[in-house]
């Protein structure tokens, strides 16, 4: 009952005013009884043996008195129209597509990150997807040439799993087009962009070389895009001047030596400028961190919020009650409380 109460008004307030007749009536029933019986005054203790015995019916009449005051107070909350005050929201969410284009060329495995920058790229891309559960993403792959891992997907530990499962720690396991094609990794996440009717469409490409390889040019790739809506945000990730790279191959496995870090900054700011994007430039793993939050800041999701509140009638609960006690009323005065002429 007390929740019942909880999530009640009343539209009719002032009717409310009227339950202070109940205490007004209460207190004249007694005041009637009183003075015409001594059926509800305790004699003082010295006229205890002058008691009169009271009967069960008599004790009945009195509680009926209070059944019908329980009634009373019952009907003028129902006349006040009890109504229930639950409410909800309507969410609409619209959710942002996102195709992730990474590089995998073996300079990816140069150590100015930890523990290089591939591994670095996976796990920070790992925490963004975390990040975006309303979100469809999809994730390509880059070096000589470009390959779809997954089409765009609301399944994230799909998606997570495949970044796990890349793995170009040795020579046997890097690419046969061991090069950078920065277009062709652009050009390839557009197209699968462009079958989705989603307005937000975003492409975070990630590499740290020089476009020197695949068949469409970057530039091209970036017009491509704008034609079709889809900003790109850039990523260039190596440190300033040389970093422990890939060299000589010995049997399965590298030797790492110096190498300058090559990436061609403009070319990745005009690409960016020309879809609405951005560039950023990542030297360590919290920059990383740091600008996958900011492209998490920008895309946020569109969210539309509508507020519903119903107030459907609860007088029902009361009515009843109410008629069952005057039912019990009814039954008990033509039964016990029967006068026998």
């Amino acid at each position: 009952m007390m929740d019942y109460f909880n999530t009640i008004q009343f539209d009719y307030l002032w009717v409310l005013w009227f339950l202070l007749s109940i205490p007004v009536l209460t207190v004249f029933y007694i005041f009637k009884h009183n003075s015409v019986t001594d059926e509800v005054i305790l004699p003082t203790p010295f006229m205890q043996a002058a008691r009169p015995k009271v009967s069960y019916k008599t004790i009945l009449k009195h509680v009926f008195f209070g059944i019908r005051m329980i009634v009373l107070a019952l009907l003028i909350l129902i006349m006040a129209r009890p109504q229930s005050t639950l409410s909800w929201k309507n969410v609409t969410k619209e959710g942002i597509d996102i195709i992730i284009t990474l590089d995998i060329s073996s300079s990816m495995l140069s150590k100015d990150f930890s523990p290089n920058r591939i591994e670095a790229a996976k796990q920070v891309a790992s925490k963004f997807i975390d990040s975006r559960p309303e979100d469809k993403i999809g994730l390509v792959i880059f070096s000589g040439s470009a390959l779809t891992e997954s089409p765009l997907t609301t399944a994230h530990s799909v998606i997570k799993n495949l970044f796990n499962d890349i793995r170009i720690d040795k020579p046997s396991q890097r690419p046969l087009d061991d090069m950078t094609a920065i277009g062709d990794g652009l050009a390839t996440a557009v197209n699968r962009l462009n079958g989705d009717n989603n307005k937000s469409k975003v492409v975070i490409l990630l590499t740290d070389g020089v476009n020197n390889a695949g068949s469409v040019a970057p530039l091209t790739a970036a017009d491509i895009a704008k034609v079709y809506g889809v900003r790109v945000y850039t990523i260039g990730v190596g440190t300033k001047g040389t970093a422990m790279g890939p060299g000589q191959i010995i049997g399965d496995q590298y030797q790492y030596v110096p190498q300058p870090v090559e990436i061609d900054e403009n070319l990745l700011q005009q690409i960016a400028e020309k879809t609405g994007g951005k560039y950023f430039r990542a030297t360590d793993n919290e920059s990383l961190q740091k600008i996958y939050s900011e492209i998490d800041k920008m895309e946020k999701s569109k969210i539309e919020v509508k507020n519903f509140t119903e107030r459907p009638e609860e007088f029902l609960p009361l009515a009843v009650i109410a008629g069952f006690l005057l039912l019990l009323e009814l039954v008990f005065r033509n039964t016990l409380l029967r006068s026998i002429p």
